[in-house]
């Protein structure tokens, strides 16, 4: 989607790419001490999509909430130009979920967001009951909406909410997790902002949604500041790095991959630099303790300059260290792991998982891939016995020592503090038949003595992960379980989480949405189709894409095979329908119709999401996307039609036998 403001094309139209549309200068934010922001300097330029990197606490949330003018600066400046449009999409989850989708995304707007409730409201009102007193309604709104020039506001907001395919009469609470984030970022982006500030845009979503947020965002006009540690997404999004690092930003110019080798340059820099500098104040404070005889030769300026050097010291913020993830494998369980034959479950008369067949051996690295509530977690509950199997069955190996961690991070109690949550209360823990005092253990995994200290409650979401992966690998194991473990880590520990699965000599089975980790650590993916079905694929998440796209380009979507092929099979196993000769051919038909209005239902989608759709005329697109709707309803017409004739056809073959 196109999204430009208008009022702002005659400011720009000269301007250069390299304007700021805000900037910081000397800015500081004092949590404690060391200042969190120090004496930073900061700016947004036009069409720039930048994303902030840095490790978990640094300060890249509290930098976006400045940016925001949620947080103020207490020392330095925030200067932004009263015309320029600055909109949040914040980390947390919408915490009201009562109301409709058009009236949270609509709440976005500064102005005229309780005219265009009303409006939608009253619309509702005369397509259920068209009387004269409610079409006078309507149209005293109408006419407060022109003399508000307010239509274009309502135009922007149907584009997107079928551009992110949102019912406007929809509750917020009737959608999951990913489409709540759709609902966010519609409602961040319904003031046309100059600037969009995204807090970790990714989060809940699945891959596919995740690839529609990379399409959308490069399709943008405007200027982007991300966080985020998915790194497929940043190398396929961001023209340029800012890192946060001991309170200070520097901006990398470049993509992903090269910040990634001029920082490692930098921090080799700065290691030189230090150990010259501890070399050199080593030999002074030699000197200055030299006594009698460096008395009557001291030089006032050497010693003056050793009390600089010393404050230099003093103030000096070494780099934060690296999480020292370490295994504690236990015995090799059996060779097989899970016997899995003839699985299914369902919830509901809902197939979640139909007839799938699996041998999971010792040492296997298993990614689960798939939308969410497809049944990745299902699946792997089903595994550990949390749920029982439809049909099928499940058969475990022998001497199996299972860690599981939960993408929802139950296994932490939140009024414990960081160190009774690991040890029980307890001063020791034993690692690989080794005791070590828990302060030194958790250390490991960064968190400082006062850390230590607070309530499991107060923690980010990355610290939370970090302390759950210390919490699980002090138990002896041979079988990981992760059900999304890279939620919030930030990426240094996610890489060395890699290196650990990596090496793990026991089974790993990992559900993820992350496609950089999938690829860089299993050996085989489970894909959920959502249709009950599960294909299993050798490699990582990059084999499976690959899969897909030769599928689609030999003429459909591997939905659209599967749909259409599910249609054919109950057809073709139809006999003695006892149906009317032209219910009989209007069955027959059906598969192909079926076919051919998915088909046009992409095509038309595909238009849509083309660059520049919405820079077309109003009438123009509107065309397209009642074109759009008219096929959709087709298309439901024609699976309503289907389903009708095939159910009558079984009801009359089951009473012929």
């Amino acid at each position: 989607m196109a999204i430009h403001s208008r009022r702002h094309n005659k400011v720009f139209e000269m301007s250069k790419d390299t304007q700021a549309l805000l900037q910081i200068i000397k800015g500081s934010v004092l949590y404690g001490h060391p200042p969190l922001l120090d004496d930073v300097d900061f700016d947004v330029k036009v069409k720039q999509r930048v994303c902030i990197v840095g490790r978990n606490g640094s300060g890249k949330s509290t930098l976006m909430k400045v940016l925001a003018g949620i947080v103020n600066l207490d020392a330095g400046r925030l200067i932004k130009d009263s015309g320029v449009k600055v909109s949040l999409l914040p980390q947390d989850p919408p915490q009201r979920t009562d109301i409709s989708i058009f009236d949270y995304v609509i709440e976005g707007l500064s102005e005229h967001s309780d005219l265009l409730k009303s409006y939608q409201y009253q619309t509702q009102l005369v397509a259920e009951n068209p009387s004269s007193k409610n079409l006078t309604a309507l149209q005293t709104l109408q006419e407060k909406l022109e003399d508000n020039d307010a239509w274009s506001i309502e135009q922007t907001m149907q584009q997107l909410l079928t551009q992110f395919n949102l019912s406007a009469d929809a509750k917020l609470s009737s959608l999951s997790g990913g489409w709540r984030r759709k609902a966010a970022l519609a409602r961040a982006m319904v003031q046309i902002p100059d600037i969009l500030l995204l807090d970790e845009p990714t989060n809940h979503l699945d891959i596919d949604t995740v690839k529609w947020l990379e399409t959308t965002l490069k399709n943008l006009t405007i200027s982007i500041v991300f966080i985020s540690h998915d790194r497929a997404f940043i190398r396929n999004l961001a023209t340029s790095i800012v890192d946060i690092d001991r309170g200070k930003l520097t901006e990398y110019a470049c993509d992903y991959k090269n910040y990634l080798l001029r920082k490692a340059h930098d921090l080799a820099v700065e290691e030189e630099h230090n150990r010259a500098f501890d070399k050199k104040l080593s030999q002074e404070e030699t000197w200055i303790r030299q006594g009698i005889k460096a008395r009557r030769t001291r030089n006032e300026g050497r010693v003056r300059a050793l009390k600089a050097l010393r404050n230099e010291f003093k103030q000096r913020r070494s780099a934060q260290g690296v999480v020292d993830i370490k295994d504690n494998v236990s015995d090799k369980s059996g060779k097989q792991v899970f016997k899995i034959k003839n699985l299914s479950y369902s919830i509901a008369g809902k197939s979640i998982i139909n007839a799938f067949s699996l041998l999971i051996m010792r040492g296997d690295k298993v990614g689960l891939i798939g939308p969410n509530g497809s049944g990745k977690s299902t699946f792997l509950k089903l595994l550990l016995g949390e749920l029982q199997a439809t049909t099928g069955t499940i058969k475990s190996g022998t001497q199996l020592d299972i860690v599981y961690f939960d993408q929802h991070r139950q296994q932490l109690p939140l009024d414990s503090t960081v160190m009774d949550a690991v040890a029980d209360g307890k001063q020791e823990v034993v690692i690989n038949g080794k005791p070590r005092h828990v302060m030194s253990y958790l250390q490991d995994y960064l968190f400082s003595p006062e850390r230590i200290r607070v309530p499991v409650s107060a923690l980010s979401g990355g610290e939370k992960n970090r302390l759950l992966l210390a919490k699980l690998l002090i138990k002896p194991n041979n079988l990981l379980i992760m059900d999304e473990p890279t939620n919030d880590l930030d990426v240094e520990t996610l890489e060395l989480l890699e290196s650990l699965l990596v090496d793990y000599t026991g089974t790993v089975l990992v559900a993820s949405h992350d496609r950089e980790f999938l690829d860089n650590t299993v050996t085989t993916c489970l894909s959920f189709e959502n249709n009950g079905m599960i294909r299993q694929f050798v490699g990582g998440y990059s084999d499976v894409e690959s899969w897909y796209i030769a599928q689609g380009k030999a003429g459909s979507s591997a939905k659209q095979t599967t749909v259409t092929q599910k249609v054919t099979k109950k057809r073709e196993g139809r006999v003695n329908t006892k149906l009317s000769f032209n219910e009989e051919r209007e069955l027959k038909a059906l598969p192909g119709i079926i076919e051919k209005l998915e088909l046009q239902v992409d095509d038309i989608q595909n238009e849509v999401n083309k660059d520049g759709f919405f820079e077309q005329s109003r009438e123009h697109t509107e065309k397209i996307l009642a074109k759009l709707s008219q096929t959709e309803i087709a298309l439901e017409q024609a699976y309503d039609q289907w389903q009708a004739l095939e159910e009558k056809a079984n009801k009359f073959k089951s009473q012929d036998f």
